[in-house]
């Protein structure tokens, strides 16, 4: 008898001194679930040899772990994707909440290890594992996948046949219509659309893989997936995002750029800037999705320190010279190039643009879309500016010296003009323009400002909680002593990201980090020395222009963003 009990497991044993089932039938149920590969609570359940609540009542018990009646859990559709469907079907593990790094798993069985190991892999969190009741979380867990199968079945509803969408390009349309039985596709692409409008993303990115297709959303500028429909569709995708966008459907080996426009009411429309490029499995898809809106929002939204907005307001008020917008891709140039232009859009002022291409479309601002095909370069496009009566002209992008002089030139007679460069903050850019050949005369009399920037996640206001980092650490992060005795009183608190179902890990929204220069007389002076970058930088320095690493420092004691995020965007 002993010996039996010893060779039981934990559970099946407890089961055994409670009473619930004698010695053969555990280990007959211990022999049958290991054979069949189902977990031992799977088999007690299902064969009815113990009642579920019975068994989590016991297993809490014995293990410690806490019991949670799985039905009274509202499990958001985010949270269960992140783990695999596979792993959860195979594992029986539900995702439930998720807290910063911490992802609650719900199980029946607490001793089933490689289910947490597995699911701790897969995902790179760490697994909090919560028992519940073997038939409620088969129920659940068949109703989570069904309500995440991204089939076009689940995508009928009425009002995403009746969205208005066009092709935002002028090119005569080269393909031929869906066919009506694709109208599902039609559905679907359309929820894509309104979904990654719903949830505020930048990018949409259809992927094909040589057994999966998905689909991901870039938020706050991280990428998320959001749905992996069948492979199978991944050809109907495609060609019903290319009709939508007047690309020619028929063409597969080459990339092609077109744009769509979706009407969401009379007063709201969203541009998609469409690009696709032939991938080994098919041609994967990038959306841009370009929201006027955004070019709107007023300078006070853009996270300019006031300092920092009122050198950006005199250089703008300045009848001419040149301001230079300086980042990577992605960090909101075109934003604050046009916050600037929508604050010089008066009647009285005659502006033009020479965008590749233009993201934004404005009332009152002529723009011009680069097309290198049929040589309309930017040079040519600034040349014909130039007879054109400007007042204000603004370069997408200064790439090569032609463009960089016929700038310059335009901002020495009389016009303010506005372009970017991508450079890594505002002293390099100097240095790369005289590297690309200007003469540093023209440079220190034409530039009059530049800004540096990046976009950094602003915290969670529901679920950020103060960080504790010690003195040393701080110090070492770049802040001030002063700052620091601040903190350590408690008179500032330094928050870090948490999580919840009201942001994406921790964070929601971004907010711009700049780094704002003026061209003082002292750096025009190192710039006609043929000063370094370094010298620049040492100058600026002296002029109490704070750098993009002490800027996002104040946005970590503003409370708005946190350190981590901060050493993400700006430390080298």
């Amino acid at each position: 008898m002993a010996t039996e009990l010893i060779r039981l497991s934990g559970l099946a044993r407890r089961l055994v001194m409670d009473g619930f089932i004698d010695e053969a039938t555990a280990q007959k149920a211990q022999n049958e679930a290991t054979e069949s590969k189902r977990t031992l609570v799977s088999h007690l359940v299902t064969e009815k040899i113990v009642p579920s609540l019975d068994l989590a009542q016991l297993a809490s018990n014995e293990f410690g772990m806490p019991l949670l009646d799985i039905n009274a859990v509202d499990i958001d559709i985010d949270t269960f994707k992140l783990v695999d469907p596979k792993l959860i079907s195979l594992h029986r593990g539900l995702p439930i909440s998720k807290r910063g790094n911490q992802l609650f798993i719900a199980l029946s069985d607490p001793t089933n290890i490689p289910a947490i190991d597995e699911i701790k892999f897969n995902t790179g969190l760490t697994i909090e594992p919560i028992l519940v009741e073997d038939d409620k979380l088969q129920q659940r867990i068949d109703e989570m996948l069904e309500a995440s199968d991204t089939s076009l079945a689940d995508f009928n509803d009425s009002d995403l046949d009746e969205l208005d969408i066009s092709s935002g390009s002028e090119e005569p349309d080269n393909s031929t219509d869906v066919d009506i039985d694709d109208a599902p596709v039609v559905r679907f692409v359309n929820k894509v659309l309104l979904d990654a409008i719903n949830k505020d993303a930048s990018d949409i990115h259809f992927e094909p893989y040589e057994k999966q297709f998905r689909v991901r959303l870039r938020i706050d500028g991280m990428l998320h997936e959001l749905a992996q429909p069948p492979i199978a569709l991944a050809g109907r995708v495609s060609a019903r995002i290319k009709v939508m966008s007047s690309l020619d459907v028929s063409e597969r080996r080459v990339p092609q750029d077109g744009r769509i426009k979706m009407r969401l009411s009379k007063n709201r429309a969203i541009d998609f800037r469409v690009n696709t490029c032939p991938t080994l499995f098919g041609e994967k898809i990038v959306m841009r999705i370009l929201d006027p809106s955004s070019a709107s929002l007023g300078i006070d939204a853009l996270g300019y320190e006031p300092e920092q907005k009122q050198l950006y307001l005199d250089a703008l008020a300045k009848p001419y010279g040149m301001i230079l917008v300086t980042g990577p891709t992605g960090s909101g140039k075109t934003v604050s190039l046009y916050t600037g232009i929508n604050i010089l859009n008066t009647e009285d002022r005659n502006i033009s643009t020479a965008e590749d291409p233009a993201e934004i479309n404005l009332y009152g601002i002529n723009q011009v879309n680069v097309n290198e095909k049929v040589g309309l370069t930017f040079s040519v496009a600034l040349r014909a500016f130039l007879r054109q009566d400007p007042d204000v002209i603004m370069v997408g992008e200064i790439r090569d010296l032609e463009t960089a002089g016929i700038a310059i030139k335009a901002a020495q007679t009389g016009h303010m003009v506005l372009s970017t460069l991508h450079t890594n903050d505002a002293p390099q850019t100097l240095s790369r323009m005289v590297n690309m050949g200007i003469a540093p005369f023209n440079i220190a009399s034409a530039v009059s400002l530049i800004i540096a920037q990046r976009l950094a996640r602003r915290i969670c206001e529901k679920c950020k909680q103060p960080a504790d980092i010690p003195t040393e650490s701080l110090l070492a992060e770049g802040f001030t002593p002063e700052q620091v005795n601040k903190v350590k009183n408690r008179d500032i608190i330094i928050y870090k990201q948490v999580g919840c179902d009201q942001c994406s890990d921790g964070y929601k929204g971004r907010v711009g980090i700049y780094q704002v220069m003026p061209i003082s007389d002292a750096i025009g002076r190192i710039i006609m020395a043929e000063g370094n970058a370094i010298q620049i930088a040492d100058q600026a320095r002296q002029e109490n222009i704070p750098d993009l690493r002490k800027s996002g420092l104040k946005k970590v004691l503003q409370g708005v963003t946190s350190l981590e995020e901060i050493n993400r965007v700006t430390k080298d």
